[in-house]
């Protein structure tokens, strides 16, 4: 099968799974796991308004639904939209305060307005709650590295390739924290890896890389 023939079966599949539950949601309306599914198909799929009204019906028959707020709230991200996607990441927490993947989205949300050193703090809550959450730790990374906080972006790029070792972007966050802690030839290393399994590394680090090795 060519690449483009699995592209048409996925479409295919999904067009299938849509249907099947549309026409749940259409006999009992009131499904909250049927409309969850149906949101979330409808987002891969690409038909975004789809998913939006969807998951916001499952959180508005039930407002315990955290998944369902975790994934609209991706959504509302993705749009740009973070006063949504911080409120609605926010009323998960207030269900479930040990939720380390809501504490990971906010700091997200965080970081993207240029909030730091909250980012910092929401991810390391993050990592005490689970530990072997690899986004925190890739996220962690990233925020210390901004605040100029190199060696403990160091420590965080170091637990998040011991959790994955073949995490293309694990090891080139690696890489970019051990060249602003002055590591160059293990950045090097890392670097290499990174691309070896995958990772497009931008070329403007690679030459200033370079230039410290000489």
């Amino acid at each position: 099968m060519t690449e483009v023939q699995k592209q048409e079966q996925k479409v295919s599949d999904l067009t299938e799974v849509i249907a099947e539950l549309e026409k749940i949601v259409e006999e009992k309306p009131n499904n909250v796991m049927a409309r969850h599914h149906l949101g979330l198909v409808y987002r891969k799929a690409g038909r975004v308004e789809d998913a939006i009204k969807q998951l916001e019906k499952t959180i508005e028959l039930d407002n315990q639904s955290m998944e369902s707020m975790i994934n609209l709230g991706a959504i509302y991200f993705d749009q740009g939209d973070t006063d949504r996607a911080l409120e609605l990441n926010e009323q998960a927490l207030g269900i479930s305060p040990t939720m380390a993947e809501a504490h990971v989205n906010i700091g997200l949300i965080r970081q993207h307005r240029g909030e730091v050193e909250q980012a910092i703090e929401c991810y390391s809550r993050a990592v005490q709650i689970d530990p072997k959450l690899i986004t925190a730790w890739i996220n962690l990374t990233s925020a210390y590295t901004m605040n100029e906080e190199d060696a403990k972006a160091v420590d965080a790029a170091r637990q998040a390739v011991t959790l994955e070792p073949d995490s293309p972007m694990a090891r080139n966050n690696l890489a970019v924290a051990l060249y602003f802690n002055d590591e160059f030839q293990e950045a090097q290393r890392n670097m290499e890896k990174a691309e070896e399994l995958g990772y497009s590394v931008d070329p403007r680090f690679r030459d200033a890389l370079q230039a410290k090795l000489g």
